[in-house]
This record gives structure tokens, sequence and C-alpha cells, in this order.
């Protein structure tokens, strides 16, 4: 039984317990995983007779020896706390008593499953023990800090990787679309190589791809193409050279590194893709709570000045491809690649997926492949306006088409485009195929399923990464990672080359340039702003700050992209163009390192002094360009066998 007083104060009510409570009127939980230093949830049920009846009510607590307001909606009231290294907690509401000895995880803790992750990758060169072992440490961490012994912690730790960790990666919606799309690409891929379709574009783009130089050349300008989505450039792009480059003797480390670095970069500073609709929201969390009254659109559109990143990465390829020259790993598998006579049988020994062969067709006619990549490309495209389109926002006279055109897309549903996209241009083959008498209905949709099993690689790893992610989110380690750097004492004007830093170390750490900027755009923009306010820096000055800041995070976010071993897109990049994954990684870092601090020390630091663009952007262009002379060799002519 529970009776209430109720003292009002005008439309306010303050609730005051006069009467006991029994110890079953309440249901106490704590989180599974507590992590110091971080505000983590306490929740506070009504149960048994209350359940309810405390909607909206306010019952007074006393936790931890302080007296606590506990709100309840939807029959639950919650208590945000920051958990020290070791305490008894203890709650009391009248007679109900609640207590529980809590040892939090030190924040310090939660980088050891990526950083035991991408050392492992780097050491032993072998993804899947990695990726598995990161996992791993994370959820014997978690169950060693609950209390159990270390050996029992490993156990259920084995356990959890699987029947949790594993199991709601693959139950996210949006990881489940990522794998279908991959394997419907795969059994495109892999039909029009077996109708001969691939073997045609072969022929087709030979005419243009005559050398390495011009076949790199090719792949580059196909990566700034297919500007829309990331990953479905990646998959098309690196399937349809491999082929070509191969032949070529272009190895497949610079293919996969000119695949993922134009996929990601070209993506993220367009207008109208698949990546804008998450930058604006997560732009617009943070410009609502400083409260500016600028549009998220025009915040991005004016960001993109001080977009260093992306845009030098895009030409720094293009410079490596047009001087013929290679430094670091990178030099030693294109000269391989050139010079030694075994390389074509080299290829599949350390590729990590099966390579497909271009067939031997009677009928390789190229139209059978080109028109299922069209139709992945337009019927993304005519996915995302369908599923985002606004007529509100169409026929708004105020902003430009480009503009609408991009806040349409912004708000599309990319996953179901790519899945529609997909399905469709997998449809096109097989009708193409059969119409022709390519191959018979059979053969049809074995040549479907091996591609589907081609990508059973691509799905361990990517799932195996999003295990890891998750392990990262939980354990907090973004968290860890931005507390340490802002806790910094730094001028305003330094703020963007931090930002631009940070965002890097957590797309590194956590694998995701999306969850990067998800996590950092709330957090960094309102402290941007407050800093420079405080400062005394003018509006103009503010702003200058502010646009910086907003592309330091998404350049980050990229760059971390680029050099992580459990980064989605760096992965598919590798399998796409059938490439080692752990080669891949080590031939790119050295360069998304050159270009990332040139844009550090060259753009985002001047900029945020006032240094014009249009004087640090031909200087960055400039210093990379002499960086290639400098560093690199130049590369040796292909050998003929």
């Amino acid at each position: 039984m529970l009776i209430f007083w109720f003292a009002f104060a005008g439309e306010a009510a303050a609730v005051e317990n006069v009467a006991t409570f029994s110890p079953t009127d309440f249901k106490v939980s704590v989180p599974q995983v507590l992590v110091s230093d971080v505000s983590q949830n306490i929740e506070v049920k009504a149960v048994g007779e209350l359940f309810g009846q405390l909607e909206g009510q306010t019952i007074l607590a006393d936790f931890n020896g302080e007296a606590y307001e506990l709100i309840f909606e939807k029959n639950l009231a919650v208590i945000s706390y920051n958990f020290p290294e070791d305490e008894q907690l203890t709650l009391s509401i009248a007679d109900f008593y609640w207590e529980k000895h809590i040892t939090p995880i030190p924040l310090w803790m939660s980088i050891l499953p990526p950083l035991i992750a991408i050392l492992i990758a780097l050491l032993l060169k072998e993804v899947y023990v990695a990726l598995f072992l990161g996992v791993l440490s994370g959820t014997t961490i978690m169950f060693y800090y609950q209390g159990v012994g270390f050996f029992v912690a490993i156990f259920k730790g084995s356990l959890a990787v699987i029947d949790t960790y594993v199991l709601q990666s693959l139950m996210n919606s949006g990881h489940m679309s990522i794998i279908i799309f991959s394997m419907l690409i795969g059994g495109v891929v892999h039909l029009i190589t077996r109708n001969g379709g691939m073997l045609g574009v072969v022929n087709r783009l030979s005419r243009y791809a005559k050398d390495a130089r011009s076949g790199q050349f090719v792949t580059w300008m196909l990566g700034i193409a297919i500007f829309f989505d990331d990953y479905a450039n990646t998959l098309v792009v690196g399937n349809t050279m491999r082929p070509v480059t191969d032949r070529l003797r272009v190895s497949r480390e610079k293919l996969a590194y000119i695949v993922d670095s134009t996929a990601a970069p070209v993506a993220a500073i367009a207008f109208v893709t698949t990546w804008i609709g998450a930058e604006l929201s997560y732009i617009q969390q943070g410009i609502d709570t400083i409260g500016l009254e600028e549009s998220a659109y025009n915040i991005f559109f004016n960001s993109l000045a001080f977009s260093y990143y992306p845009f030098l990465t895009l030409a720094f390829v293009l410079m490596l491809i047009w001087q013929q020259r290679d430094f670091g790993p990178m030099y030693k598998a294109e000269k391989h690649a050139r010079t030694h006579p075994d390389f074509h049988r080299d290829l599949e020994s350390s590729a990590s997926t099966s390579s497909l062969s271009i067939g031997t067709s009677r009928k390789p006619r190229a139209f059978n492949a080109i028109i299922p990549v069209l139709v992945i490309v337009f019927g993304t495209i005519t996915g995302l306006l369908y599923t985002g389109w606004d007529q509100a926002v169409w026929a708004d006279e105020r902003i430009t088409v480009m503009r609408k055109i991009s806040a349409i897309i912004g708000g599309a549903d990319s996953y179901a485009a790519l899945l529609w996209s997909s399905t469709m241009a997998m449809l096109v083959a097989i009708a193409l195929t059969l119409g022709q008498k390519l191959l018979s209905l059979k053969d049809t949709i074995e040549s479907l399923v091996e591609g589907f099993k081609m990508m059973l690689t691509a799905i361990l790893i990517l799932t195996l990464a999003w295990s890891v992610a998750l392990v990262t989110e939980h354990m907090h380690t973004a968290d860890f990672i931005s507390n340490g750097l802002l806790e910094l004492s730094f001028s305003p004007y330094l703020l963007p080359a931090l930002t631009f830093i940070l965002a890097a170390l957590v797309s590194f750490s956590t694998g995701s340039s999306w969850g990067t900027m998800a996590i950092l755009y709330p957090l960094i923009l309102p402290t941007s702003w407050l800093l420079t306010n405080e400062y005394g820096m003018d509006h103009n000055g503010n702003l200058l700050i502010f646009y910086n800041v907003v592309s330091s995070v998404l350049a980050g976010s990229v760059l971390g992209d680029h050099c992580s071993p459990i980064s989605d897109t760096t992965i598919l990049s590798s399998l796409a163009s059938s490439c080692n994954h752990i080669d891949h990684v080590r031939t790119q870092l050295p360069y998304a390192m050159v270009v990332g601090l040139t844009s550090i020390v060259i753009g985002t630091i001047p900029a945020a002094l006032g240094v014009s663009a249009y004087l640090l952007f031909p200087l960055a262009l400039v210093l990379l360009y002499l960086q290639i002379r400098l560093f690199g060799k130049k590369l040796p002519a292909p050998i003929k066998v």
C-alpha cells in the first residue's frame, strides 16, 4: 500500500513518501558493463502493486546517503551516475532498501580490445585471429570485473563473443543490409564473369588502359564517377578493374589503395551521397545544442573549404599514378608485380578471397556487364530519390536544385536503395544470360551461388570487425580518447587540429567513420563554440573555427578509417580487389599518414589562423608533389612474359 501527501506550488507538485514500501515494490538494475569515470544509468522500476501507478510522479529517495528525486516515466526512473573505481551503492525509499558492491572497469582498459586487434593483425598478418582476440579480450575484461575468476572470465567471454557480440552485430539491420548487398554484388560479378560480360569490359577498357599508368588512371576515374556510396564504389570498381590491372601488372595492393582512397573521400565531400544524411543530422545535433541560426547544409557547404584530407587524398593518388613513383611497402609490391616472372601465379596464393577468372566465353559482350553495373549505379540513385522524396522540399523556391536533391538524398534510406538496386542488377544479369543462351538455367543459378560463397570471407571479417566496434561502444573507448584529449589546455586556434587527430584516433580504434562522426559532432561542435566565445573571438572568428572543426571531424574520420585494419570500407576494398587485407593496410598506411600530416600542417592549422584556402590548397599540392619526387622511386617497366 502506498500513501502520498501532495504539496502544490503553482503548477509543480512535490511528492513525499509517508508510508513504507515493501522490499518487492521496486527493482533496481545497473548496467552489465560498468566503466569508471563515465556517466551511466541505474534503472529503478516499479513492480508488483506499484506497476503503472507512479507515472509522472516524483519519489524522494536516498541514494548513497544523499537525497535524490526519482521521476517515473513509463514505470521507470533513471539515476545518471558517474561510477568511481570501487564503491558500495545503496538506495532506500522509505523502508525499501537495496545495496550492491560494484567494481567498474577502469576507463583506460577500454582501449585494449581495439589495440589488441590492431597490433595482432599487423604483427601476425592474420585478421581472423586478431579480430577474434580483440573481441575476446573485451568480453574477458567485462566478466572479470563482474567478480568471476580469470579463467572463468575467459570461458564466459569466449561464449559471449558468439552469443552476444557476433549475434548482436548480425541482428543490426544496417549490418545485415551490407551483408546481403555484398552477397548480391558478389553473385552479379560472378555471373557477368561467367557469361563473358567481364571479358567484354576488359576488352573495351584495354583500349584506354594500355599500360600500368593508364590502367590505374581508369581505376581512379571510376572511383570518382561512383561517388554516391562508398560500399558500392569499392565493390564495383575493385571487382571490375581487377582483371585489367592484373593483366597490366599492377599490384593488388595498389589497386586496393586506389579503390579505398577514392571511395570514402569522394563520398564524404560530394553533395549527393549516402553520407550526406548522416553528416547533416550529426551537424544538426551540434548546432541545436548551441542555438546557431544556420542550416546544417550551409555549414556543411562552408566546411568543404577546410576539408583538406579528402581532397588531398584524391589528388595524391593521381600524382602517384601520373609520376609512376611509389615509396615504402607499396614500392616493393609494385616492383614485384612489374618484374617478377611468376607475378600472376602469386596473386591467388596471396589473395584474401578467391579471384574470378574473366572467362573464355565465345561471346564476350561488354554490355552483359555494363548494363547490370549501370542498374546498380542508377538504381541506387533512383532508390535514394524515391525513399527520401519530400514534396515540400522540392516545392521550396528559396533553395537551389542542388540543395533540394542533397536534402532529399540526405533523408533517404540508403540501405534500401542499395538492396533494391543490387537485386534488380542480379535479375537483369540473369535475364541477359538466359536471353542470349550464354549459360543454362542451372549454370546461371550455380554461378550466382558461387558468387555468394565468395563473399563469405567478407562477411566473416565484417562481422568480427562490427563485434570489436560493439565492444568498444560498451566499454566507452571513444569516451576515453575524447576525455583524455579534451582535458588538455589549448588555444581555440589549435582546436581543429586536435579535433582532426581525435577523430582519426577514434575512427582508427573503432573502425567506423560514421560512428566517429556520431560520437564527436555532438561533443566537439558545442565545445568549439563555447571555447571561441570564452576566448573573446567575434562572430566571424567563431564561424571560421566552427567550419574548420566540422570538416576536421569528417576528414579525421576518413583518415582513421583508411589506417584501421578493422574498418569495414578498408576490409571491403581488400576483398573487392582480392588483396591480402593486412598487405593492403600495411601499404596504404604510409600514404595515408603522409597526406594526413600534410593536411594538418599545411591546411588545418594555418586555416584556423585565417590563411586563405586559395593559398593553402596549392601549397599543400606542391608539398605532396615534392614528397613523391623526394621519397618516391621510379617504377620499372613491366616485363613481358
